[in-house]
């Protein structure tokens, strides 16, 4: 039986560092990728993102080895998403900053203790470029532009 993998994040420039965790996790079986609303991502980082959310998530459905790209819950219930998806892992990236103990125990608050929980350690680093951020303080530079 293939193995449902879950993945989420922001996705906002797309980098081989994205194209890098995706193929990961498809090494584990199909992958499910959670593309971040524009709020949520403003919420938790302070900062919109560069790119919309409904343009962000085309993007990722029309990636090799996604087998379904969804948007993030508008009301910020990220644990109904997961009971929707019903993953068998739930991969994070390097640099997401979730606490995976207590992603584990909110998981089995709601009964879904079942699913696995990783993060993948390697980072994608063969490229400078390799994450948003350092991208967008590329063009920042380039173009003179002091980072607020």
């Amino acid at each position: 039986m293939i193995k449902k993998i879950m993945i989420t994040g922001t996705f906002d420039i797309i980098h081989p560092g994205h194209i890098f965790l995706i193929n990961e996790a498809a090494k584990l079986g199909d992958v499910y990728v959670v593309v971040a609303t524009d709020r949520n991502r403003e919420k938790y980082s302070g900062e919109v993102p560069i790119v919309p959310e409904e343009q962000r998530l085309e993007v990722i459905e029309n990636i090799k080895n996604v087998k379904q790209a969804l948007l993030g819950r508008k009301d910020n219930n990220t644990l109904r998403i997961v009971e929707e998806i019903n993953p068998d892992i739930i991969l994070l990236g390097p640099s997401q900053h979730y606490d995976i103990e207590i992603l584990r125990k909110e998981l089995k608050d709601k009964n879904l203790g079942h699913i696995i929980v990783k993060r993948l350690n390697k980072f994608y680093d063969k490229f400078k470029l390799n994450s948003s951020g350092k991208i967008k303080q590329k063009i920042l530079d380039k173009y003179n532009f002091k980072n607020k």
